[in-house]
């Protein structure tokens, strides 16, 4: 039987590696949803966009394309591989934004509900167990601390060549929490049936095997 698997929690916590190493073992699909909405952050840049006007907001998605490089999952914008450039600074800041437009969450939560819908799939954002798939067979909600999520995004960052301070990560950081889980549409809450993981002091391997654990309850 393939599952559905959802995984939520703040920024840094280890959301996507946990995804990533839980789809490989299962070889299931994995969906970074966070990544989907990088994508149309940077295209948003990219055009100037606008938040607030929703007419420019409507244009900038005609004809957008959003999607994943087979095999290495990348971030394919319209086409282009923009893995490394929706990682940087710019990005992570505009990306929480976006996320809470309305009109923005209306075009792709469709679309990631298509790439679930047949199961087999480790999808990981902020809504997933709670809009996206309310009915998936685990839902799982990663925290950590926000001393712990720091330093993991400023390693992430480092390890990519990408310049940021701690500081600057810190503020990212407290600024995307605050607006992920106030925004109207969608805000980033625990399922009422998720099962929590504290990602502050497990290994990696330790973190990926509280995962699979939850994976064989199922049955």
């Amino acid at each position: 039987m393939s599952y559905t698997i959802a995984i939520d929690g703040f920024s840094a916590c280890g959301k996507s590696t946990l995804a990533k190493a839980m789809a490989k073992r299962l070889g299931y699909r994995f969906i970074d949803t966070g990544a989907m909405y990088r994508m149309i952050a940077l295209h948003f840049l990219r055009q100037n966009v606008d938040l607030e006007d929703s007419g420019a907001v409507a244009g900038a998605m005609k004809g957008l394309r959003v999607d994943f490089v087979p095999g290495s999952n990348d971030a394919l914008l319209n086409g282009e591989n923009v893995e490394t450039e929706i990682r940087g600074g710019a990005v992570s800041g505009m990306v929480s934004p976006v996320a809470a437009v309305p009109a923005v969450r209306r075009w792709i939560v469709p679309q990631q509900r298509e790439m679930g819908k047949a199961g087999g799939i480790v999808m990981d954002g902020r809504d997933i167990g709670t809009v996206v798939f309310p009915d998936a067979d685990l839902k799982l909600f990663i925290t950590a601390s926000t001393e712990i999520r720091t330093d993991r995004r400023l390693a992430e960052m480092e390890a990519k060549g990408l310049a940021a301070t701690r500081e600057e990560v810190a503020t990212n950081l407290a600024t995307r929490d605050h607006i992920d889980s106030s925004r109207e549409d969608s805000p980033l809450r625990q399922a009422e049936d998720a099962i929590v993981l504290d990602n502050s002091n497990l290994s990696l391997e330790a973190f990926i095997e509280a995962g699979m654990a939850e994976v064989e309850k199922l049955g």
